[in-house]
């Protein structure tokens, strides 16, 4: 039997039905947590993703394409229930709609994943609409309690969706409060904190939690870095942008593997990573994680400037 992963990534894998003309669609498989597990896998870390799918024709594209994407397929879970889809009838600006009443999704069970699997996960991911959706989120706040009791690093996504409304508070400042790592960008703190003053919602979300690694992209304009020991701002490097679906999933997962692999780099090049991954994510469609020589490439050019950590 194969070794266990270092990294593992749980909650949802989804199917996106996206409209491409008057009564036309297409299908691509998804979900924020499952792309961040393809792209620490394509990196380099043995990893999976810890989630359920369904057993019809959407279950098993996504299982096939866990398995090409090289993650570990003891963790990913087949059930008798419907697929967790995701409508996006407008793509420009995006507009979407999920189906997922008693989904797939909802019945994953951590009791099923292999024996010992929690002694090697150097790192366990959570984030994703997994922590907006009853019973699932319950099971997976519950999951990363008993890792970070353990001593597992944990890190956090919450990648905003309008379904987080203010019943997902509570489960925001409980992930923030257990997480190593927090990604945020600027269009989750407008959703999150339901106003636009983005300087005084990314100090709330951090006094939640000041111990905290937080990587806060904004686009086009770069991302920050932000660690009890300084703060690190890059800019993006120009490139021809395709597709900007996965970046955000690509940077946090580049982030990550940057920690894994050279723990004791300092921020400025963890950062540069991130932001190279993000990028790179950007010129290919859809959200197709990047290789390592993309990313290493893209780093090179990447200018970081460091301050002194404000509290």
């Amino acid at each position: 039997m194969s070794a266990l992963p270092r990294f593992v990534a749980a909650g949802e894998a989804l199917t996106d039905l996206l409209a491409t003309g008057p009564g036309t669609w297409t299908s691509q498989t998804g979900g924020s947590t499952w792309n961040v597990a393809r792209v620490a896998a394509r990196l380099g870390i043995p990893s999976a993703f810890a989630g359920a799918v369904s057993r019809d024709v959407f279950g098993a594209e996504l299982a096939a394409a866990n398995t090409v994407a090289g993650l570990d397929d003891r963790f990913l879970q087949q059930v008798d229930r419907p697929p967790l889809l995701a409508v996006v009838h407008e793509r420009h600006p995006p507009r979407y709609f999920f189906i997922g009443t008693d989904s797939a999704d909802l019945h994953f069970d951590p009791r099923r994943l292999p024996d010992g699997w929690r002694e090697k996960a150097e790192w366990v991911h959570f984030g994703g609409i997994s922590l907006a959706r009853a019973p699932l989120a319950g099971t997976l706040v519950a999951l990363a309690r008993e890792l970070r009791r353990r001593g597992t690093k944990i890190s956090y996504d919450p990648n905003y969706r309008a379904l987080m409304d203010e019943s997902y508070d509570a489960t925001l400042r409980k992930m923030v409060g257990l997480a190593d790592v927090v990604k945020v960008s600027d269009e989750d703190l407008r959703g999150l904190f339901r106003h636009d003053d983005l300087d005084a919602a990314f100090a709330a979300l951090r006094s939640w939690n000041p111990a905290a690694t937080y990587l806060y992209t904004r686009g086009g304009d770069g991302a920050h870095l932000v660690r009890p020991d300084g703060v690190w701002r890059a800019a993006a490097p120009r490139v021809h942008v395709v597709d900007t679906v996965g970046a955000g999933d690509a940077s946090i997962g580049a982030l990550l593997y940057s920690l894994m692999t050279w723990p004791e780099r300092a921020g400025g090049s963890h950062l540069r990573f991130a932001v190279a991954a993000g990028t790179a994510a950007c010129r290919a469609a859809g959200a197709q994680p990047p290789p390592l020589e993309a990313v290493l490439a893209l780093a090179d050019a990447i200018a970081v400037q460091r301050e002194e950590a404000r509290v």
